[in-house]
């Protein structure tokens, strides 16, 4: 916990850099950092284009501010558009426009290396290592998974969770460190109130679950939430990002900050998308792996037990989230309260269900 702390420290410190770097972009290209304006960071120079004008502006970056790339909504389109000069910088994300409506100018940060962000990924990993090796121990002392009570589960539940954004990042198009903060945050968080109030020490486990299907379906669910936790995450972003959009579409005053640095709505919401449909289809296995264990523990695949009933309505909640996206125009800032929404379930299956809900699947070990 104490290296996730530090993790999340340089990750916040990142995101502080981020909104420095885009008030000084804005005041290098000669607008007030509190109105909208094309802003950015990049190592070296920086050119614009408003409009219709071809006159570019060029400025001196320092160095370690990352590479500029200026972005600003051309009045007659809805696409920000991209001019720039300068080195690239080998760190730079790819081309991150916001789109906006016909008129509306909205800062766009391309943000390049940054000291805390490599300190916030190392940190990262050595928590991760750290966390993975305490679960192992925990299994070996058990003599078995590490996932048969509330304690275990949210051991094993974050370091999935932390898993999966380090996996994410290797693959995604999109440089996402700036999700470090929440996912660390989150991490951190959970594995305080699991720690003051969920630890149990090692019990043998209950006839009902030693079964193999103790390891397949937990770690499905565990590998289902630790998706549907990034998507968690991408939506609360999407809807910060949504609101700075909002607010540049209506002509009103945008502050520069952290946000100027990230993808904007449409791309962080089609990326919560993309990393909820893998949750969920986890999430579905996850249901009928119980099923079937159920059938074997008790003789029946369907009980209506209160963990059963709140397991499919998570299943039932993003089910929705997907049909309304895909078939409802269900796009934006429902969409993304709708993901809220159904990893808030999640978490109310988790905590409060175990804790304060009786049934055949009592398995809190407190």
């Amino acid at each position: 916990m104490a290296v996730y702390a530090i993790a999340f420290i340089a990750y916040a410190i990142d995101l502080a850099r981020r909104s420095a770097a885009a008030t000084r972009a804005a005041d290098l290209v000669g607008v007030a950092p509190s109105v909208s304006a094309p802003a950015v960071v990049a190592g070296g120079r920086a050119a614009t284009s408003v409009g219709s004008a071809t006159d570019a502006t060029t400025a001196s970056v320092p160095e370690s501010s990352g590479t500029v790339a200026i972005e600003r909504a051309v009045p007659s389109a809805g696409e920000a558009e991209v001019t720039g000069t300068g080195p690239a910088t080998p760190a730079a994300p790819r081309k991150l426009g916001a789109s906006v409506a016909s008129g509306a100018t909205v800062a766009s940060v391309a943000y390049g290396r940054s000291p805390a962000l490599r300190v916030g990924v190392a940190m990262t990993v050595i928590a991760w290592v750290l966390h993975l090796s305490a679960d192992v121990t925990r299994g070996l002392a058990a003599g078995r998974v590490p996932w048969a009570n509330m304690y275990e589960f949210a051991l094993t539940g974050t370091l999935v969770i932390t898993t999966v954004y380090l996996v994410v990042l290797v693959v995604a198009k999109y440089d996402l460190r700036f999700l470090g903060t929440f996912v660390t945050g989150l991490v951190l968080v959970l594995l305080g109130v699991a720690t003051v109030n969920f630890y149990v020490s090692v019990v043998p486990l209950p006839p009902a679950l030693q079964s193999a299907w103790l390891v397949i379906h937990v770690f499905v669910a565990t590998s289902a939430t630790g998706f549907l936790a990034l998507g968690f995450a991408l939506s609360v972003v999407q809807l910060m990002q949504s609101r700075r959009e909002s607010l540049a579409a209506s002509a009103k005053a945008v502050k520069q900050n952290f946000l100027a640095t990230l993808p904007d709505s449409a791309a962080l919401e089609n990326l919560a998308y993309r990393v909820i449909i893998v949750g969920f289809i986890l999430w579905t296995f996850t249901l009928m792996a119980g099923a079937i264990w159920a059938e074997a523990a008790w003789g029946r695949y369907w009980g209506w037990d209160t963990k059963e009933v709140w397991t499919f309505i998570i299943w039932v909640v993003y089910a929705g989230y997907i049909h309304a996206r895909a078939t409802r125009g269900w796009r934006g800032s429902r969409s993304a309260w709708l993901a809220i929404i159904g990893f808030s379930t999640v978490l109310f299956s988790f905590t409060v269900v175990n804790l304060f809900f009786k049934g055949l699947h009592a398995y809190s070990g407190l």
